[in-house]
């Protein structure tokens, strides 16, 4: 299901969370420090992926895709939602000039996978995934608390070598 690109993004998450934990240290090893186990790829709770309801949802961008980029960036939360569709779930972050939305599928027992695209801007609605390479996303959706998971994007087009989107239900 998933396009070739995003299978080696897959793969090679923890490269990627290794040499962007790196660069967001190097650039605020404080803040790095104080989101404590969100940004710790080893701890992913085993469990359900997170349920059906709205979400306040908090992006992280860690390490830099462009020299003139920070390696760490916090941005406020935002609005999220996730639905039941069948089989699956599927993750929308609401509000924000980049939105990623997209289906979480079942995949180990301590995590799920995230594929999806990116919408920008004001556009209405998001392309379908496996159209346009520079919006495909690809991810791991892993429980870090009791009602607290994280969406950890590898690789995204834009802006930095890890996202991290922290999902915290509002019901």
């Amino acid at each position: 299901m998933a396009t070739a690109a995003d299978r080696d993004r897959l793969r090679n998450w923890r490269t990627a969370w290794i040499s962007a934990l790196t660069a967001a240290r190097a650039s605020d090893a404080k803040a790095v420090a104080a989101q404590g186990v969100l940004f710790d790829p080893d701890h992913a709770l085993p469990g359900e992926p997170p349920p059906p309801g709205n979400y306040r949802c908090r992006v992280f961008k860690l390490g830099t895709g462009r020299a003139a980029s920070p390696g760490y960036v916090a941005y406020p939360n935002f609005a999220c939602r996730i639905d039941s569709e069948a089989d699956v779930l599927s993750f929308y972050k609401l509000s924000g000039s980049q939105r990623p939305v997209g289906l979480i599928l079942p995949a180990a027992q301590s995590f799920s996978v995230f594929l999806g695209t990116l919408v920008l801007g004001d556009e209405a609605a998001p392309l379908d995934y496996g159209r346009d390479a520079t919006r495909d996303m690809a991810g791991r959706v892993e429980k870090v608390d009791e009602r607290r998971w994280r969406l950890v994007l590898p690789y995204p087009r834009f802006e930095s070598t890890l996202d991290v989107i922290e999902l915290v239900p509002t019901d």
